[in-house]
């Protein structure tokens, strides 16, 4: 019998999950998209053991949206540079750029535990043991890192939900197209560098407040 899915509630002040369309100047999605909602989840609780499916991202709270103008560096410093002797100066290697970010945000996240084939001979590795830890260090409110929402700057707060969390009115009975969205990045391992992938897009569709993640995307992307 298939597990329901896993959920999680996480909300902040701010996020911006950006589209990649956008280059420059950094413009948000309505909503959190797949790979951000993987990337909360394996702050809190990851193991190679296992992957993250994400099923459906429900927005909670209505799209309000701020802009905001930050000074960045338009490089990085090189270690190989730092070993020769070389200085970076951050003063004349910065831009200021603009954001159009989104504020006063929350979402549940449903996502499922899918056992990685390499270790299919473990006995220690099996999806109960994997939900029950999550649900565990959610519980304590533990993680390995401080879960952001698209921008380490924007930290994520997380919990369980309570069984309340509904989408705002405004959203019931809307089906909005959000365009091309970055799934995931599918790693074959036939690249040039180390950890080279290729990034992989849907249609996405944000329908009474729910994103819905088409399941077939993954046979593409992971084992």
């Amino acid at each position: 019998m298939e597990n329901p899915p896993l959920r999680l509630k996480v909300w902040g002040d701010f996020a911006c999950f950006t589209r990649p369309e956008m280059k420059v100047e950094r413009v948000s999605y309505d909503v959190m998209t797949p790979s951000a909602a993987r990337g909360i989840l394996e702050a809190i609780y990851w193991k190679p053991q296992f992957l993250w499916r994400i099923r459906r991202i429900h927005v909670l709270k209505p799209i309000r949206r701020f802009s905001i103008l930050r000074t960045e560096v338009k490089s990085k410093a090189v270690v190989s540079s730092a070993k020769k002797g070389d200085r970076y100066f951050v003063n004349d290697d910065h831009t200021q750029r603009h954001t159009l970010a989104l504020r006063d945000v929350a979402y549940l996240i449903e996502a499922d535990v899918h056992l990685h084939p390499n270790y299919a001979g473990d006995a220690n590795n099996n999806e109960v043991k994997h939900r029950d830890q999550f649900r565990r260090r959610v519980a304590k409110g533990q993680s390995f890192h401080r879960p952001y929402l698209g921008c380490r700057e924007f930290v994520a707060h997380f919990g369980e939900p309570d069984g309340t969390e509904t989408p705002p009115e405004e959203l019931a009975g809307r089906e909005e197209p959000l365009g091309r969205m970055l799934f995931d990045i599918a790693y074959t391992g036939k690249g040039k560098k180390r950890g080279e992938g290729t990034p992989r897009f849907f249609s996405a569709t944000l329908a009474d407040g729910i994103l819905h993640v088409p399941a077939h995307l993954y046979d593409e992307v992971q084992p």
